[in-house]
This record gives structure tokens, C-alpha cells and sequence, in this order.
């Protein structure tokens, strides 16, 4: 059963019951021009207009109202300017993580004809932007998570770059058997016992939670590095993991280890130099 509403009063209505999350009334805009398929133009200029809804556009707000990230309830979210497919299968990206690829970008020539290996392609935003950069390159993306890997075979069809790609089922790099020039992650690094905000609790965990410690998968990767000498490794981190890297690493042979910072000056990420 479709209804009948004044903008702004539908508005005023729904942002009334999303008063506990943070910017309700501008999510309250967000969500009538996503399911009416229009654009911020058409929201300013007919306040006064009156829409047609259903109780499907009201299961939305409902699912906004318990906290369901608006990724999920849209399966759109916005990565490096380009607009991406998203849904509980995978992690949804976020600005930090544009950082890494500009560490990538920044460390080889763009024509270069490398092997790229991601570990935890999530929905593939990474392998796609180094992809659609780096276009003599060559790339493998590897998730241990099936779910993942659908979520990342829609962004490839999206961008074209299916046979450019090459998606494997696996753990870590136990499906990789290819010399790997460049490999690149943003692996889970959470400590299991750590508080989560609500809308986390829709994420997969098993993107979110990386150990006791919750660098243990860095490790983990860093000694496949070490072993494969890798030459360059990019790596994301939590803000308090720097330290612990560095003592890792500690009396362990390599040519250069560089962090960087996130936007709030928070340590988020290295790139370790294997090899020359």
C-alpha cells in the first residue's frame, strides 16, 4: 500500500525517528532521494511537493532506526570518488583506506608490469583502484570469505576488469604460489575482546577481528613477506600498532619500513621494502 506525503513533513516525520543516530535529518534526505531515485536539486526544490511512499521506503527507515549501516541498506558506498556496490558480505571501505592506495601509487611507475596480490579483497575496491591505475599490471585478489568474493565479482563487472583480476577462495597466501612483486592488505586488526560501536555488529567479524592481540594476521603476512622476499608489502594497521610492528620486526633482515598517518594524524599503515 503506496501513501501520500508532503516532503518536508514526510521528512520531519523520519528524521524524528532517526533523532539517536548522529545527522538524522540528513539521513532522513539521503534515504527519500535514494528511493525515489532522485538528486539533491530535486530534494531542495520540491520541500512542498507531494510524494508517493510505501511500507518499503518505511522498512528502510526501520532498518536506519536499528542502526544497520546506510551502506547496507543502499548497497552504495562512495571509495576514491568512484560510487561501489556493497552488502553484508563485505566490509564497507572507508576514507583511511584511500591512503593505502596512494601509498602503492606513489612507490611504482604507472606503467609498471607487476604482479599485484591483495589479501582480504572484501569488495574489491583496492585491487579495482590499483587496477584501473596500474593497467600492465597483473593482479590477484584472494578472500577467505565466498561471500566477499561475490560482492567483488559485481565491482569487477562494474569496472571491466574481470579478466584483469583474478579472484581465488583461500587463506591468506595458501593459494598463491606465483612470485608476487607487490602485495597490499587491509587485513583484519582488532583484538577479539574489543568494544564495538552497534552498527560494527553487521559487518563481518571475521574482517574486523584479527587476533587476541589483533596484529597477529600482520604478523603473519609480514613473515610471508620476509620468507617470499616480497619486495614491497602496504600494509593498513590500528593507530596503536606501530610499535608493536617495529618490535616484530625487530632483528629480522629488510631494506626500509615506512609508516604513514591517517587524516586525524593517527598512525594507520606502513610499507615495508623486502628486498632492493
Amino acid at each position: 500500500m503506496r501513501s501520500k506525503y508532503i516532503v518536508k513533513e514526510l521528512l520531519k516525520d523520519v528524521s524524528a525517528k532517526l533523532a539517536h543516530i548522529e545527522r538524522s535529518q540528513r539521513e532522513a534526505q539521503l534515504l527519500l532521494m535514494f528511493y525515489l531515485d532522485k538528486d539533491e536539486l530535486w530534494l531542495i526544490t520540491n520541500q512542498n511537493s507531494e510524494v508517493e511512499v510505501g511500507e518499503d521506503f518505511f522498512a528502510l527507515v526501520e532498518r536506519r532506526a536499528k542502526n544497520e549501516p546506510f551502506e547496507y541498506i543502499t548497497n552504495r558506498v562512495s571509495f576514491y570518488s568512484e560510487e561501489f556496490y556493497i552488502d553484508e558480505g563485505a566490509l564497507i571501505p572507508r576514507p583511511e583506506t584511500e591512503l593505502l592506495i596512494d601509498e602503492v601509487i606513489k612507490r611504482v611507475p604507472a606503467d609498471s608490469e607487476l604482479t599485484f596480490v591483495e589479501v582480504g579483497v572484501g569488495s574489491g575496491i583496492i585491487s579495482i583502484m590499483l587496477a584501473l591505475h596500474f593497467k600492465n599490471a597483473k593482479f590477484i585478489a584472494v578472500d577467505i570469505s565466498p561471500k566477499a568474493l561475490e560482492v567483488t565479482k559485481k565491482n569487477l563487472a562494474k569496472f571491466d576488469l574481470q579478466d584483469r583480476v583474478e579472484l581465488r577462495l583461500g587463506s591468506l597466501l595458501d593459494e598463491v604460489e606465483e612470485e608476487i612483486d607487490y602485495l597490499v592488505s587491509n587485513p583484519p586488526y582488532i583484538a577479539n575482546d574489543a568494544a564495538l560501536e552497534s552498527n560494527l555488529s553487521y559487518e563481518p567479524q571475521n574482517a574486523l577481528f584479527g587476533g587476541e592481540i589483533g596484529d597477529e594476521i600482520i604478523q603473519e603476512l609480514l613473515d610471508e613477506v620476509l620468507k617470499r622476499k616480497i619486495k614491497f608489502f602496504s600494509c593498513e594497521m590500528g593507530y596503536d600498532q606501530k610499535d608493536k610492528i617495529q618490535n616484530y620486526l625487530k632483528n629480522k633482515y629488510y631494506t626500509s619500513l615506512d609508516f604513514y598517518k591517517d587524516l586525524s594524524d593517527f598512525d594507520r599503515g606502513f610499507t615495508l621494502k623486502a628486498t632492493q
